[in-house]
């Protein structure tokens, strides 16, 4: 763990940082998971966390590092929804100017929350231009400072103090299951189950269409694709971050895909019989469990984490309407 740049020390004074800042979110339990599992699951609902998402737990540690100095020169962030309505949130709280670069088909909903919060928003083609390369232009052009959406090791720390609460309030788990975009949750959860039980499987869970994560792992090595078609836009990313890679290659046994499909099968199932909205991205541990994609699970004990709300409710109705409850 000491060669790792984030360790479980990290994640407990990130945890320190931020209390005050986000919520404590609830663990919840359901047999009809339970059954559908057969597993016993334990929901560690950040849907929520404050911005609807737990990307407001890496936004806060990050942001609170900041000198005075740095506050006044303002942060730049780029990100499709939740990571920009974090950052636009804290900054707001920590009374810090912020500009989000954001892509043109991003959820109506996540555009309006991040303006909300007072951020200039930046819009870019997804298909057509570099996100990271607009923020670092703005970076030079105006002396902000880059706060990137999971390659930073405070955003790292602070997104594993998620799983710091779940394992205080269920400490006995055997495996600890996150969604995985640019991976800043799994590697922080890897961090913080681990370092607290060495003996814990932390896995990953990616749309089909977006598997890099999954194929960087079989290949030992950073793999980039384009831009993934499928419903979970809060998974749409192209390239594991490199220090977040290193984490996973270290501590994570390995990142299950499941299909859009069983993605909007879980979210209705979390709606109708748990009562929860769940965007489509932060469905996806519980999608993995419920159709069978998570190896070795039968009877264990298994910390689901429900990553983000952040759902359009026109969208969220389309998504669930005629699959079976």
């Amino acid at each position: 763990m000491s060669r790792l740049p984030v360790s479980l020390e990290d994640v407990k004074a990130a945890s320190a940082r931020i209390a005050g800042h986000v919520h404590r979110t609830p663990v919840l339990t359901s047999t009809t998971a339970d059954a559908l599992a057969g597993a016993r699951l334990f929901f560690k609902a950040e849907t929520f966390q404050r911005v609807g998402a737990f990307k407001a737990r890496g936004a806060f540690s990050r942001l609170t590092l900041l000198s005075a100095a740095e506050r006044a020169r303002g942060v730049v962030a780029f990100s499709s929804g939740n990571h920009a309505q974090a950052v636009a949130l804290a900054a707001r709280d920590l009374g810090v100017p912020a500009t989000i670069v954001m892509p043109d088909d991003a959820p109506a909903l996540k555009l309006a929350a991040t303006r909300g919060y007072g951020a200039e928003v930046v819009l870019y083609d997804r298909r057509r231009e570099d996100r990271e390369a607009i923020a670092r232009q703005l970076v030079e052009e105006k002396g902000v400072i880059l706060v990137p959406p999971f390659d930073d090791d405070a955003v790292i720390a602070g997104q594993g103090t998620a799983a710091l609460e779940l394992l205080e309030e269920v400490p006995d788990l055997d495996v600890v299951v996150t969604p995985c975009g640019g991976a800043g949750l799994l590697a922080g959860t890897a961090v913080a189950a681990t370092g607290i039980s060495p003996v814990i499987r932390v896995l990953g869970v990616e749309p089909e269409a977006g598997d890099d994560v999954a194929r960087s792992l079989r290949e030992g090595r950073r793999v980039a694709i384009a831009v993934p078609e499928t419903i979970a836009d809060s998974l749409q990313t192209t390239r594991v971050g490199e220090r977040n890679f290193a984490i996973l290659q270290a501590l994570v046994e390995g990142v299950v895909t499941v299909s859009d499909l069983e993605l909007r099968q879980a979210m209705t199932f979390l709606f109708s019989r748990m009562k929860l909205v769940v965007e489509p991205g932060g469905s996806a541990a519980a999608a993995a469990l419920f159709a069978g994609r998570v190896p070795d699970v039968a009877g264990r004990r298994v910390g689901v984490v429900l990553s983000g709300a952040n759902v359009d409710p026109a969208r969220f109705a389309e998504l669930v309407a005629g699959l079976p409850a």
